[in-house]
């Protein structure tokens, strides 16, 4: 079994990781692009990537955001209730995201593929095979249904969540 952890954590890791570098590209396609307007060239189709990249870093974030503790839970009713309360408030909420995180990236996986089957092509002046963008949202959607799957198995058979709250709470101090 840790083996299996280790590798969910460093797909968790990875997944953050590729979303930084989407931002990264969407920073140096802006930069790029400016210059080329500055030197009166043309660079056809950098809105466009820039916008892949941007979905492409919110699907990639999710997995890592969810165990970063960095999605938005309300925990109020959660941490006022008893612990077998909340331990079956935590199976039910784990449960129906994990449902509509598979449900969800089911029908992004067709969606990729009748992208790729029609050979669509985006309306810009790129006219890239959308299917190579739209694969982003299949893989983020993907790792995000295993992320709560995991944590709804972990609190399943452990008793508590996996989530990590490595984030500084304000006070409105």
């Amino acid at each position: 079994m840790t083996q299996i952890r280790r590798v969910l954590d460093f797909l968790y890791i990875t997944a953050g990781v590729l979303a930084a570098l989407c931002l990264i590209a969407i920073l140096s396609l802006i930069v790029v692009q400016m210059i080329a307007r500055w030197t009166g060239a043309i660079f056809p189709g950098a809105p466009d990537y820039a916008g892949y990249a941007m979905a492409a870093a919110s699907f990639f974030a999710f997995a890592n955001a969810l165990n970063r503790g960095a999605h938005i839970r309300v925990s109020v009713l959660l941490n006022a209730v008893p612990p077998r309360i909340r331990w079956l408030l935590e199976i039910w909420c784990f449960g129906l995201a994990s449902a509509i995180a598979w449900y969800f990236t089911y029908y992004a996986y067709w969606f990729v593929y009748w992208s790729w089957k029609f050979n669509e092509i985006s309306q810009g002046q790129d006219a890239s095979a959308l299917w190579i963008p739209q694969s982003a949202m299949v893989l983020g959607g993907g790792l995000l249904a295993i992320a709560l799957t995991d944590n709804l198995l972990h609190v399943l058979f452990k008793g508590n969540h996996r989530i990590i709250r490595d984030t500084i709470e304000s006070h409105g101090e």
